[in-house]
């Protein structure tokens, strides 16, 4: 059992460090989400019926679900989206920016509805969502584009990126797919 708990911390201090690493991908994919949030909280109007089309799919995947059920279905969906927005890098990081783009137009759509709704005190109740949730999917992206942009060392980066994504991501993750969960089973 020592050899193992030596194993998951030494990778998580190596994570930890590389992760610094990954210092300006994240500044540039925390720039791109913001500006493309704040343009959704302003600018509601673009693909507002997909955005609306996609809510009601997720209301309806996720509206009789018991809180552990629910749990699972947003762990697991939080879990596919970041690993894919680190995997699909690979296509110079294309696929990570685009993602970056789409969840902060939606986010900044979705916080727009809320505000108009129920005035602008509900960002406190949407905030618990995205304490875990926005940093960990950044994080994924972060080590997407990085892929995507430094293919010559791709093995190394690769090893890096998986490090990364499961000590320090997939942690993240869980946390906020727990809170989310609890979050949305208490209000309903």
């Amino acid at each position: 059992m020592k050899k193992r708990e030596n194993y998951i911390y030494r990778n998580f201090k190596l994570a930890l460090k590389e992760l610094k690493e990954l210092k300006n991908f994240f500044y540039f994919s925390l720039a791109i989400f913001s500006l493309f949030t704040i343009i959704g909280l302003i600018f509601p109007t673009f693909f507002q019926e997909q955005i609306i089309e996609l809510i009601k799919s997720l209301i309806l995947q996720t509206q009789n679900l018991r809180p552990i059920e629910l749990i699972s279905f947003i762990m697991a969906n939080n879990l596919k989206v970041a690993f894919f927005g680190m995997l699909l890098g690979i296509v110079f990081g294309i696929i990570p920016t685009l993602a970056l783009v789409v969840n902060g137009y939606v986010l900044g759509f979705v916080l727009h509805r809320s505000i108009l709704d129920q005035g602008i005190f509900i960002i406190w109740r949407l905030l618990p969502h995205g304490i875990f949730e926005i940093p960990a999917i950044l994080i994924s992206t972060s080590l997407g584009i990085k892929l995507g942009i430094n293919l010559r060392n791709f093995k190394v980066n690769f090893k890096s990126a998986l490090r990364i994504f499961i000590f320090i991501v997939v942690p993240l993750l869980v946390i906020a797919g727990i809170i989310e969960g609890l979050f949305i089973a208490l209000l309903s």
